[in-house]
């Protein structure tokens, strides 16, 4: 038995494909008016839009549920539709009445379900463009991303309201040691608070951005750069409302540049170019806020070409080893040496200080270190074959290696790679940090170990953490670094004097090896002498020298004479 009014239905329908189709006249009220009526028409209680940016979160629940319209008891399912567009969105809807409202035939069913599945299609097209925007200029945490960023100035630039205001890069502080405390959860709630603190202030004026894990962007106001940089300097936040001890303070490292007249910006991304070095400049030395200047274009732009001629000048054999001599300070014979990297390009030679720090900005001295060791083995096969006495080598290893779990195999792949006796292979790590990277270093230590490769940690005594590194890591080799050995005319009994003569008494007592670098003098050989320290690395003896020039020293005892 029908219980629509078909006359009414029609008018309904027609009007609701009238409001549908007129986005830029689109009535709201109107529309809800409509539906409403529908709803009525149709004895619908409850109505339920459920929206899901995937399939995946739509199997986890993570999405929003809306009801639309809830007037009394939801009983029975009338409709219920789901819709996937080619966007992969999923847009699902329901309808109920209560088992009081009188009963829907097929025909009757089908009319409502034909309404539903046009509002549903408005609504997934509606959605959708939200849905874009929001994949365009936000995050997977809801940030304001890059993207954002570069459209805000973009407008900026072409009202010409540049002038005035002032650019910040900004990166938290210790945040992965804060996540590691609190947890992450408690971790992203501060972040979250911290970012919205900066929001505040910044306000309508400005926006804030996220560039990438806890790096952050603002465009402001240069009014507004004091307050911000004094909550730069430290926040507190607390991140749990039942308990008041539940704090933490938050500061960060700021790298800023302020537009002027004088000093605009004719495109987005040049103020990610000067304030995102600055920020990093901070970071590397400690500061709290660096200004850009333009020294720091002309050092972005040698990083560049660094990094430009590195990729073409490791193909081409660019790079070479050269090997510095460790000499037995009571023989004079060359017991070792270590392969130091020397970059000769387009005929001159690149001092290391000027490409090391570039390559360790990122894993461009991963793939150097890789190549220096195949130097090595392939220099040390060679002389296997030719019947030379060959001396153990070490090759020094960057920290940036110490997270890439694969590293042990890809070391003894290039080792047996040339079929190199491991026990001719010393590796040199040099002092971690922090308690993540000591864990790191512990594992490719052990594991060097049980391949039977050397390893020695490079620089000791010259950081904070050296005795917990030889208490708990199963090192071969110590090199004593050079501010622990006594100068020339110095006291014996001088606290350097003191801590050298100790440091080189535990070593023998731990069964380690030990070198000291740095050598310089006749006297500071005396010094080794004295503490029965055998082996000495450093310019007395010899700078580092191409392969032909070491390969002449192999042979008997060539620096006898220095010893005299």
């Amino acid at each position: 038995m029908n219980t629509i009014d078909k006359e009414k239905y029609n008018h309904l329908f027609i009007q609701l494909c009238d409001l549908s189709n007129r986005p830029n006249e689109f009535n709201r009220d109107d529309y809800i008016k409509c539906l409403d009526d529908i709803c009525n028409l149709f004895y619908v209680t409850k109505g339920v839009t459920e929206f899901y940016t995937n399939t995946k979160f739509e199997a986890e629940g993570k999405g929003e549920i809306l009801i639309d319209r809830d007037i009394g008891n939801a009983d029975i399912v009338l409709v219920q539709k789901r819709i996937v567009p080619e966007s992969g969105v999923v847009i699902k809807g329901t309808l109920y009445t209560s088992n009081d409202s009188p009963k829907l035939d097929d025909e009757e069913l089908a009319m409502l379900d034909l309404v539903y599945r046009m509002v549903l299609s408005f609504v997934a097209r509606n959605r959708l463009q939200r849905t874009v925007y929001q994949f365009a200029y936000f995050d997977e945490d809801g940030y304001p991303n890059r993207r954002a960023f570069m459209k805000y100035l973009y407008t900026k630039i072409v009202q010409n309201d540049m002038a005035g205001n002032t650019g910040i890069c900004f990166n938290l502080k210790h945040f992965t040691l804060i996540n590691q405390d609190i947890g992450r959860k408690n971790g992203d709630y501060v972040m979250r608070a911290f970012f919205n603190i900066l929001k505040e202030e910044v306000g309508e004026s400005g926006i804030v951005s996220r560039l990438g894990g806890d790096t952050f962007l603002i465009f402001a106001p240069t009014e507004k750069k004091e307050k911000l940089l004094e909550i730069f300097s430290g926040t507190l936040i607390r991140y749990d409302d039942n308990d008041e001890s539940k704090v933490v303070r938050i500061s960060a490292r700021a790298g800023v540049y302020d537009v002027t007249e004088e000093s605009g910006i004719e495109e987005p991304g040049q103020m990610i170019d000067k304030t995102h070095p600055a920020v990093h400049l901070a970071k590397q030395r400690g500061y709290n806020v660096v200004v850009y200047d333009k020294n720091m274009e002309e050092a972005r732009n040698r990083v560049m070409k660094v990094r430009s001629d590195f990729a073409s000048g490791i193909s081409s054999g660019e790079f070479y080893a050269y090997y510095q001599p460790k000499v037995d300070v009571e023989s004079g014979k060359v017991v070792g040496a270590e392969a130091l990297c020397r970059w000769i390009h387009n005929g001159r030679m690149v001092m290391p200080m000027e490409f090391i720090p570039v390559l360790e900005m990122n894993k461009d001295i991963c793939r150097l270190d890789f190549h220096m060791l195949e130097i090595v083995c392939r220099d040390i096969r060679r002389w296997m074959d030719e019947g030379r006495d060959v001396p153990r080598i070490s090759v020094n290893l960057s920290r940036k290696h110490m997270t890439d779990m694969g590293l042990l195999e890809k070391l003894m792949e290039i080792i047996d790679k040339y079929n190199v006796p491991h026990e001719y292979i010393e590796i040199e790590l040099t002092e971690t940090t922090t308690d993540v990277e000591f864990k790191d270093l512990s594992r490719v230590v052990n594991g060097l170990q049980n391949e039977g490769v050397y390893t020695s940690v490079d620089d000791f005594g010259n950081g904070f953490s050296s005795l917990n590194l030889i208490r708990v890591i199963p090192w071969n080799v110590i090199k004593i670094d050079r501010t622990l050995l006594p100068v020339d005319n110095e006291n014996s009994n001088s606290v350097t004097g003191l801590m050298y003569e100790h440091v080189v008494a535990m070593a023998h007592d731990m069964g380690l090896e030990c070198i000291t670098e740095g050598v310089e003098t006749l006297a500071q050989v005396r010094i080794l002498q004295k503490n029965k320290c055998r082996v000495a690395q450093g310019f007395y003896f010899d700078k580092a020298m191409p392969v032909e020039e070491f390969e002449k020293k192999l042979d008997g005892c060539p620096y006898l004479d220095k010893l005299r």
